[in-house]
């Protein structure tokens, strides 16, 4: 019996692994993401009471020079059920660098990247 669930937890393992390398692989190979600066995802859900002063905090440090190499910032929605996306889409209507997203939409933002200025 011990031999057995030494086997599965062996193959999940490899799974895991093998999952992983895909997933980079796949990131690398599909997506347009280019190494002149950075791009800062942020997943977010029901956080209508924090989200606008993260938000506005972080462009702060981006607007006046102190992140210099940040181009964008993508705020994912993960399906709230309060403000937080209605707040989330006026400040990206305010600022330029914040773009809005729900989950599955996060991978086409991902790969039309080098084309948001």
């Amino acid at each position: 019996m011990e031999f057995i669930l030494n086997g599965i937890l062996w193959v999940l393992a490899l799974y895991g692994l093998f999952e992983i390398i895909r997933t980079i692989i796949y990131t690398y190979t599909y997506t347009n993401l280019k190494a002149d600066g950075i791009y800062v995802i942020i997943a977010a859900k029901n956080q209508e009471n924090k989200i606008e002063g993260f938000l506005r905090s972080f462009l702060f440090r981006l607007l006046y020079g102190k992140e210099e190499n940040i181009k964008d910032i993508i705020v994912v929605d993960l399906n709230s059920t309060d403000e937080t996306k209605e707040i989330i889409e006026k400040l990206s209507h305010d600022y330029e660098n914040i773009k809005v997203s729900n989950w599955r939409d996060c991978k086409e933002i991902l790969d039309s990247v080098d084309e948001v200025k």
